[in-house]
């Protein structure tokens, strides 16, 4: 295989955009393609978007038409949970033997969904963390760009060849990764993160400097993670209180005027992924007869919420 040259992006969301925006920087913007269903492709050419105050109009393209230059080297999956199945399905002509898949959703679940329509044996596992990017409306701004954190389970050795095409070109583009030995734990860690501090933001209707401060908020938040921790033990999934502890750490290093993306949603009033955080722990804990009140309480408030748009 080649060295990854090409970059194919679907979601344009705060994540496609700090990615988009910084392999458009790196790779150059004729080498970032963002992939869209039909309906989409006009409005993303329209619009341009911001980072940092940076303008780009990015190369879109119909997912389902199939790209003159060849089959995507590398596909970042960054739409919202509750979009997936669909995405994944709007950009199966995009995909060849030798692309490579990662995701960069919240949640346990997103690589097992693409996994699925579009074939395991394309996907890496990645958690992108330590970002607090902000999007409003057609503009994103960042602090802290955060890193992703990849690797392949012990059983799936046979994917070495794809991880490192991966790194490569990260180290060549000044991404900042860090590859973790065991990637299953680092994908629950970060889910742990965000079922405590995009729940508790949002039913604050906050910022993250609502949870940085002493209080119920930030209370609350710990708790929900804590469940996190035990239903990971469950579930054989190596989550302790030290990394609960790292994680909360993390969150009061963020711009405390910043938001993550579930409070985001709240403020546009779009469909949250409280399924994939509260829902899916509670769906989770009923197989081990777990109590997690918080989590919960946590569904309830939110999805109230959401009736009352």
């Amino acid at each position: 295989m080649d060295r990854i040259r090409r970059v194919s992006i679907v979601g344009m969301g705060a994540l496609g955009i700090l990615y988009g925006d910084f392999f458009a920087g790196t790779l150059g913007q004729e080498q970032v393609t963002f992939l869209a269903d039909s309906d989409r492709v006009k409005n993303y050419k329209d619009h341009p978007v911001y980072c940092n105050d940076r303008e780009w109009k990015f190369q879109v393209q119909d997912g389902a038409v199939p790209d003159s230059r060849g089959a995507a080297q590398l596909i970042l999956f960054a739409v919202k949970a509750t979009a997936l199945e669909a995405a994944a399905r709007a950009v199966k002509n995009q995909v060849g033997k030798d692309t490579i898949i990662l995701s960069v959703l919240n949640g346990i679940s997103s690589e097992e969904v693409i996994g699925h329509i579009l074939g395991r044996e394309h996907m890496l596992y990645c958690v992108a963390q330590g970002m607090d990017a902000v999007k409003l409306g057609n503009r994103l701004t960042y602090s802290h760009m955060g890193e992703i954190c990849i690797g392949i389970p012990e059983s799936e050795a046979e994917k070495e060849p794809l991880l490192k095409k991966v790194t490569d070109l990260f180290d060549e583009t000044g991404l900042p990764y860090t590859r973790e030995a065991d990637i299953l734990r680092r994908l629950w860690c970060k889910w742990m993160l965000n079922v405590g501090v995009n729940q508790a933001v949002m039913v604050a209707e906050g910022t993250y400097g609502t949870v940085q401060k002493p209080g119920k908020e930030r209370h609350m938040m710990m708790d929900a993670m804590a469940e996190v921790v035990a239903l990971a033990e469950k579930e054989n999934i190596q989550v302790t209180g030290e990394d609960l502890q790292s994680y909360v750490d993390l969150v009061d290093t963020l711009n405390p005027e910043g938001m993550p993306s579930m409070r985001q949603d709240g403020l546009a009033h779009r469909r949250s992924e409280v399924e994939f955080f509260a829902g899916t722990v509670i769906r989770k804990a009923e197989k081990h007869g777990l109590d997690v009140p918080v989590n919960r309480e946590l569904y309830q408030r939110i999805t109230e919420m959401e009736k009352a748009y």
